[in-house]
């Protein structure tokens, strides 16, 4: 097994409250900057921790708003690791809970997941009922040819 080197990391917590979620993603956004994401990646980067933080309080703490919610970041060379932690009501069926249009809130669209899959590389959710929530995304960087230099 080959160890991964970590180049930075960043961990904000932050009360479960809605109008933390723009600034889970503002903040995680600028620190994947310090890759060589283009702004579409980094919006991509914006929507999953948007949805994944949103989950939390409205799914997780069903929006009691003096809970918190742990956004925890790993850059690597390769690219950008994001984890969003509650010790909410957690998942009794991920499977199903990751389902296009299911949710436990009939008001919502149930497409959280969706999206964090859409815009990540890799999603992985670890859950129990009663033990809160972690969700995982990782972003890789794609590799870009190196611009030519101007003589």
């Amino acid at each position: 097994m080959v160890a991964v080197k970590m180049l930075n990391r960043c961990t904000l917590e932050f009360a479960s409250q809605p109008e933390n979620v723009a600034f889970a993603r503002v903040a995680v956004a600028a620190f994947a900057s310090q890759l060589d994401y283009t702004l579409p990646e980094l919006e991509e980067i914006k929507v999953a921790v948007s949805e994944a933080v949103g989950n939390a309080i409205i799914h997780g703490y069903r929006n009691k708003p003096d809970e918190t919610v742990q956004v925890k970041v790993v850059i690597y060379k390769s690219g950008i690791e994001i984890q969003v932690v509650d010790q909410g009501c957690g998942i009794a069926d991920i499977d199903l809970a990751m389902q296009p249009a299911y949710s436990s809130d009939p008001e919502r669209m149930g497409l959280g997941f969706v999206f964090m899959r859409s815009f990540s590389d890799r999603l992985q959710v670890v859950s129990a009922p009663g033990q809160g929530t972690t969700v995982i995304m990782f972003k890789h960087i794609k590799m870009r040819k190196a611009k030519a230099r101007a003589n």
